[in-house]
């Protein structure tokens, strides 16, 4: 019983600070642009920003999964559905604030985004977030039974056409973008894992590598085909010491850091399993 009170102590806990951190962001925009610290383009800088961390937060709902299986604690699939609401929600501001930036002329709004590409397909995202979102609750889960799952396996599309939307607005500039994408692919590949593989040490190194790698190709292929810019400039600039870091060393890094973060975890408890079994042989009579 106590022990049941104590994880239900710790998801309530859990959602708290989940839902405090994801409200700062949007406060601290909201007062930088009251004290006009985004000046001196307001509109854009917050258009820009609300994007930003709408993509970042699709990363984080996606990686919650892992997490929970590699660390072994079951409380976070319980911030799950708030992260992915929170994402739709900051979605939804990145558009609104583009609506204000067009004066609310919802007859522009939707002229530029049928005639943009970028636009078009951010739209489609953001209608696909919102249909999550909406539909994230136990109530339609129970109204949509087995169709739910499909429904919802839209996030991965979702957060594919989001990320180009990232690429093609970051226009030069797509370390970030580039950044993402590789830990996106770094999410998809664990998914595909064998079960064993996704759990050990070689499954995390082997997927470190390849999703090093992989943001080493979709950097290369993008401003090859976009920018028409020599596909082995860009290979040559992931091994020159003095253009660190790039997207890929910034995916190697955050892959490394699971991994030990994971060899941490274990061996913690490891060395409580360590320590109870002593306790137990020490203070319980074995006669």
């Amino acid at each position: 019983m106590s022990k049941a009170l104590s994880t239900q102590q710790t998801i309530f806990w859990l959602r708290l600070a989940t839902l405090f951190a994801l409200c700062v962001p949007a406060a601290n925009l909201a007062w930088r642009w009251y004290a006009g610290d985004l000046d001196p383009r307001p509109v854009t800088l917050a258009t820009h920003a609300t994007g930003d961390w709408a993509v970042v937060l699709l990363l984080v709902s996606l990686a919650l999964t892992p997490a929970r299986t590699l660390f072994d604690w079951s409380p976070l699939i319980h911030i799950r559905r708030r992260i992915g609401v929170a994402a739709a929600l900051y979605a939804l501001a990145h558009l609104l604030i583009y609506v204000l930036d067009q004066k609310w002329n919802l007859i522009v709004v939707a002229t530029e985004i049928a005639k943009r590409f970028y636009l078009t397909i951010g739209f489609v995202a953001l209608l696909a977030l919102v249909a999550l979102a909406v539909t994230s609750t136990n109530g339609w889960q129970r109204r949509l039974k087995r169709n739910w799952k499909r429904l919802h396996w839209l996030v991965y599309p979702a957060v594919a056409v989001a990320l180009v939307h990232f690429f093609i607005q970051s226009k030069v500039k797509i370390g970030e973008a580039a950044f993402a994408a590789g830990l996106f692919l770094w999410l998809m590949l664990w998914r595909v894992l064998p079960a064993k593989l996704r759990t050990s040490f070689a499954g995390l190194l082997l997927l470190a590598i390849a999703a090093t790698l992989g943001t080493v190709a979709i950097e290369a292929t993008w401003y090859g085909l976009v920018n028409k810019i020599d596909p082995m400039r860009v290979l040559t600039a992931n091994i020159d010491l003095d253009l660190l870091p790039r997207p890929a060393h910034k995916v190697l890094a955050v892959s490394l850091l699971v991994i030990v973060l994971v060899a941490l975890r274990r061996g913690i408890a490891a060395a409580n399993r360590l320590w109870t079994e002593r306790y137990i042989r020490r203070t319980i009579p074995t006669s």
